[in-house]
């Protein structure tokens, strides 16, 4: 098991695993537009993809979206996009995947990793947990829905 950081190199069979990803959340597929997205993240370099490689296929990857702390003054990493396909889950993937996504948060100086999960998401939220995540309890999150 290889994780890296990807690049617009590895577009295509990130595109496939990010339009999985999509179909999991009961999107409907659309790999070109998939494709389209992740070009356009790499072209702007606004996300950091890591992507978790079996045997030369892609198996799972987070997405990080960077955003920053006026408080502190720091950047903070959004942990947007975690997903491991079903044949290779329990088998310690997701968490090679957070241990390269922290350790670049942490390289970067930034002051914290923030992530949200469904509240359906149980075993997502003990992996969560299981790593020093917390949930908020001093602030509520809001969101405008605009389409």
């Amino acid at each position: 098991m290889e994780v890296f950081l990807a690049s617009i190199e590895h577009l295509e069979s990130l595109s496939r695993l990010f339009d999985r990803y999509r179909v999991f959340y009961n999107q409907t597929s659309d790999i070109k537009a998939a494709k389209k997205f992740l070009q356009e993240r790499f072209k702007n370099k606004d996300s950091i993809v890591f992507v978790a490689e079996e045997n030369g296929e892609m198996v799972g990857f987070t997405q990080l979206y960077p955003s920053f702390s006026s408080v502190s003054m720091k950047r903070i990493w959004i942990l947007n996009d975690l997903y491991v396909e079903e044949p290779y889950r329990r088998k310690g993937i997701a968490t090679l995947l957070m241990n390269a996504a922290e350790k670049y948060a942490k390289e970067s100086n930034a002051v914290r990793v923030i992530l949200a999960t469904q509240i359906s998401n149980t075993n997502a939220q003990k992996l969560y947990e299981s790593r020093g995540y917390t949930k908020d309890k001093e602030f509520y999150h809001y969101a405008l829905q605009l389409q």
